[in-house]
């Protein structure tokens, strides 16, 4: 495996808000989940590794990655099994299989499974990262000059002027209402926790109080999607999302 040449360094992306792009990176062999950390890393995004499938379903649910590397023979549940378990839980992260096999009948499985995309081993770093950048940006990865309207259907947020609006009406939201509307936007398609919606909006950990993030949805909800289709959507026993309907 090799570095790519940094001379050349490709556009810095990053999630909407401006931080970091988020990478789970599973596999069992832990020199392979070093050297790509280390390389995810250069390109300036945070890195978790996991090495087993219920190790990665667990990081997954705290980490709340962008996009997941993920290798397909794992010793506990393989990467078939964690993929259809987050997809069952409403989690559409993009996920780049690694396999050692390069047989058609793999990768058709892998990406009838749900996966993004592949690289069969042994592979370079550069077309891990080239592959993991073309995943993320047609997932809504932005580069550093990023355009401060959020967009969800017809929903639309600016986090410059702080102007809401569904359509051509105006919705006029509180403080608190605007950074719980901003956060499950920048998180379009994903399933956030209470907990985790508790940690980014309210600052403080998950401690029985989740009622006040369900007091809150249900006042997004009174005023986002009364009498038109529902963008705020709750996945039960998981938490809630937002994303338009295709």
């Amino acid at each position: 495996m090799r570095m790519r040449d940094m001379t050349m360094p490709a556009p810095l992306l990053q999630r909407p808000d401006g931080s970091p792009l988020r990478v789970l990176v599973v596999d069992d062999e832990q020199m392979l989940t070093d050297l790509l950390s280390m390389a995810l890393r250069m390109e300036g995004w945070e890195v978790r590794t996991a090495a087993s499938g219920f190790d990665a379903l667990n990081v997954a649910r705290e980490f709340a990655p962008d996009a997941m590397v993920l290798d397909i023979m794992m010793p506990d549940l393989d990467g078939m099994a964690v993929l259809q378990r987050l997809r069952q839980a409403g989690d559409d992260v993009p996920v780049l299989f690694l396999t050692a096999k390069d047989s058609v009948s793999d990768r058709v499985a892998g990406l009838t499974a749900g996966g993004d995309d592949y690289v069969t081993k042994p592979f370079s770093l550069e077309e891990v990262v080239a592959r993991l950048r073309g995943l993320m940006r047609r997932a809504g990865a932005s580069t550093d000059t990023a355009d401060p309207i959020l967009r969800v259907g017809d929903l639309t947020l600016n986090e410059d002027s702080h102007e809401v609006f569904r359509g051509d009406d105006e919705i006029e939201l509180t403080a608190t209402e605007f950074e719980l509307l901003r956060y499950l936007m920048r998180n379009q398609r994903r399933v956030l926790s209470k907990a985790q919606i508790l940690d980014r909006v309210w600052n403080y950990d998950f401690g029985g109080r989740s009622s006040v993030v369900e007091l809150y949805i249900s006042y997004l909800r009174k005023k986002i999607d009364a009498g038109k289709e529902p963008l705020i959507h709750t996945v039960r026993g998981v938490g809630y999302m937002i994303k338009a309907s295709q």
